[in-house]
């Protein structure tokens, strides 16, 4: 028969054990009441690489796929004016098509997997940067035009000697918006089958931690985008610097 001081010790176990756990006993992922868990971000941080990677990719791609189509779509609108309205609404109605009702439209098309993430976030770029192409070439000085063709050049080399290089700044600006709208949209890529950090938000959308380092990446990786723009436009527009100078 078991002493009456074991009997007793086991009576403690037992009490503690049912005892209801508070906040301080909690892990901290446990806890909804903890804003961010340090400790775990630390040893888990690792977890965000490859999604990082993943959205990089699907922003890069569609980025330079939307630039192509809609750089291309503005030097044809820009010598046939009567293009310009047909091109703005349609890709208008593109960019108004809700993501996630644009992913799930493409599926049965293309499938799940990155291309579908990547067609349907093209297509959200077209009518950002389309518009301010046109803006940006429309925008050039009839004098400056005017005064290259008295020079000698042709159409085709006052457009890239002249006009090109004078609706930068608006080209650039459009090229930052669509590029940090991409940034933002492609979380919903996961519905698509796209990857990307989307996936680390859907796995855990209670958990604020995991939402704060999801989010704050692509925060960072907004800005990044946005200053390297900035830079390059810079680059790309010495007169400008040396004005501003």
């Amino acid at each position: 028969m078991a002493s009456p001081a074991l009997l007793a010790a086991v009576g403690e176990v037992g009490g503690d054990f049912f005892k209801p756990r508070t906040s301080d006993t909690l892990p901290c992922q446990a806890d909804t009441s903890k804003l961010f868990c340090f400790d775990w971000a630390r040893e888990n941080i690792d977890r965000y690489g490859t999604p990082t990677v993943q959205h990089l990719e699907l922003v890069l791609f569609s980025v330079l796929i939307g630039f192509a189509i809609a750089f291309a779509l503005s030097l044809l609108a820009h010598r046939r004016v009567w293009l310009r309205p047909p091109l703005l609404v349609a890709t208008g109605v593109l960019y108004t098509i809700p993501s996630i009702a644009f992913f799930f439209l493409l599926l049965p098309i293309t499938g799940r997997g990155r291309d579908t993430a990547i067609i349907a976030l093209s297509a959200y770029t077209l009518q950002i940067i389309y518009r301010n192409t046109i803006t940006g070439l429309a925008n050039v000085p009839a004098a400056v035009k005017d005064a290259a063709r008295g020079m000698g050049l042709t159409d085709r080399q006052i457009l890239w000697r002249v006009e090109l290089p004078l609706a930068t700044p608006e080209i650039v600006a459009g090229l930052q918006i669509a590029t940090v709208s991409t940034v933002a949209i492609a979380t919903l890529a996961v519905f698509a089958g796209g990857g990307g950090l989307g996936t680390l938000i859907k796995t855990d959308i209670t958990f604020k931690t995991n939402l704060i380092l999801a989010g704050g990446i692509a925060f960072l990786m907004a800005i990044a985008f946005g200053l390297l723009l900035s830079w390059i436009q810079r680059r790309l527009t010495p007169w400008r610097r040396a004005v501003t100078e």
